[in-house]
């Protein structure tokens, strides 16, 4: 069965941006360990480049091998980074989505890692998406985004 974990952005955090990137990184660290490839879908090119910079700049210990859509290997590294309007390359096993909507190829995906900001707007959307997930089959588990452990400096 597919999972989908749903992470919560702290509402105490000054800089929730910066530490939603931080634990993107760290999860794609995580996930690649156990030998997955992973696919994040920013919001945008910006957020894409950002989370690129963010994962040149981690500890040479916790290196990701990563790309933006279109660069790299053929194929892909095993992070791949795009944004709304650019498709994926090569069977992937983890989407972290970072949109406010349902990727459309979500359901390639065995597993799924989704956040919900504390904007309440923004909340809204990730409870749409949760519903989407939940009545695609997806096993559905929601933890606070302090959960995933500090490991990237």
């Amino acid at each position: 069965m597919a999972n989908a974990t749903f992470y919560l952005e702290n509402e105490s955090s000054q800089n929730p941006l910066e530490c939603t990137l931080n634990k993107v990184c760290l999860l794609s660290y995580l996930f690649i360990q156990k030998g997955l490839r992973v696919y994040i879908a920013a919001h945008d090119k910006a957020q894409a480049q950002a989370i690129d910079e963010t994962l040149w700049q981690a500890s040479p210990a916790v290196f990701v091998p990563h790309n933006l859509v279109g660069e790299g290997p053929p194929g892909g590294a095993q992070v791949e980074i795009g944004w709304t309007d650019t498709r994926k390359f090569g069977q992937r096993h983890v989407l972290i989505n970072l949109t406010q909507s349902t990727s459309v190829f979500a359901p390639t995906f065995a597993q799924v890692v989704d956040f919900v900001p504390c904007e309440e707007t923004c909340k809204k959307s990730a409870r749409e998406r949760y519903k989407i997930y939940r009545m695609a089959g997806y096993k559905m588990h929601t933890l606070p985004l302090d959960a995933i452990s500090h490991i990237i400096d």
